[in-house]
């Protein structure tokens, strides 16, 4: 418990700073849940993309999307990534996971859709490969 609670106040005090915040539903770090989703610009086409999620235990991701570009247009975005991944419940986790997604930022409304996919590679407590990381997420852009 003392866990999630320092969890939690780090995540809020790292969600303050976002420039997108917003929600995340699918399987994150191989847990069926609802997850905060925020991102925080690094560069002109790089961000950080991170998720703490709550479900059967808590899981946390910081992925660095190093291409994040413009696909044909203003509105829609790709982006591709990667970076650590930790689940805190009846078991330890902690992996890698890499993203892919794509994502429509609505003109006049500062609303951003996307779709992504990310595949986890678990390393302690048990080395596994989880390929079912499919989410959709809804952020507010500020």
């Amino acid at each position: 418990k003392k866990l999630f609670v320092v969890v939690a106040f780090l995540s809020a005090g790292y969600f303050a700073n976002a420039q997108e915040v917003g929600i995340r539903f699918g399987d994150v770090t191989g847990n069926n849940d609802v997850a905060v989703d925020a991102v925080f610009g690094t560069g002109k086409f790089s961000r950080i993309h991170a998720d703490v999620s709550f479900g059967d235990g808590v899981g946390v991701e910081a992925l660095w999307d190093f291409l994040y570009k413009p696909l044909g247009g203003e509105a829609f975005d790709w982006y591709l990534g990667v970076g650590p991944s930790a689940y805190f419940g009846d078991d330890f986790l902690f992996g890698v996971s890499g993203e892919a997604g794509l994502e429509y930022h609505f003109n006049g409304v500062p609303i951003a859709v996307g779709i992504d996919w990310r595949p986890t590679f678990w390393i302690v407590e048990d080395t596994d490969f989880h390929a079912g990381g499919f989410g959709i997420n809804a952020r507010y852009v500020f």
